[in-house]
């Protein structure tokens, strides 16, 4: 192969590298957010703390960023949460009500792949015994449910909370929402061991 030949091989090379590196960050470029909403993602911003190494540079990227307080709860989400705080109270249950709460930070799971596959999930609702245990989670399922994989995510959390022994309540649009959480969360206190129900 001549020098020539060699010198245009590589630029070839450099110019595929650097079109798919443009390909991906345009494609990384709109992203989806915890709710599966599509939102824009920042070039060249670390995926998680453990790419910034100590606290001194993590503090440093976050005061040289821009943040904005967003919405916790869509307007649905916190119609539910409100009438399953109401619910719990007029039962005169002693649970607490969470929102958006990460699956992996109350489950736990020797299996490093299972563990991983629910980690960054997280469930709408989660009503929680008053010793802190997960009693049930509560999913609002409004017309964006069956879009893209959104099911498909409820069943992967769905099955680990079942196999850790947290009841799954499922709310429609179609639900009287405060009557149906009342059935639900009975049916669960019904079932629940003492330890948990209380």
């Amino acid at each position: 192969m001549s020098d020539q030949q060699t010198v245009l091989v590589v630029l070839i090379i450099l110019a595929a590298f650097f079109a798919g590196l443009k390909a991906s960050r345009l494609t990384a470029r709109r992203g989806r957010n915890w709710r599966g909403r599509t939102e824009p993602v920042r070039m060249g911003a670390p995926r998680s703390d453990r790419d910034v190494p100590d606290a001194a540079e993590q503090l440093r990227t976050v005061m040289a960023a821009t943040f904005r307080r967003q919405r916790l709860m869509s307007t649905d989400e916190a119609r539910v949460f409100k009438a399953a705080e109401a619910v719990v109270q007029r039962l005169d249950l002693k649970w607490r009500v969470m929102a958006q709460v990460s699956l992996g930070e109350v489950l736990s799971s020797s299996n490093p792949a299972a563990y991983a596959a629910i980690n960054s999930k997280r469930v709408d609702i989660l009503l929680i015994s008053g010793s802190g245990h997960p009693v049930a989670a509560v999913e609002y399922q409004g017309s964006g449910h069956y879009l893209g994989t959104a099911a498909a995510r409820d069943a992967v959390k769905k099955e680990a909370l079942r196999r850790a022994g947290v009841a799954w309540i499922e709310v429609t649009p179609d639900h009287d929402i405060a009557e149906h959480l009342a059935r639900e969360f009975m049916r669960v206190s019904a079932a629940k061991p003492l330890d948990v129900a209380a």
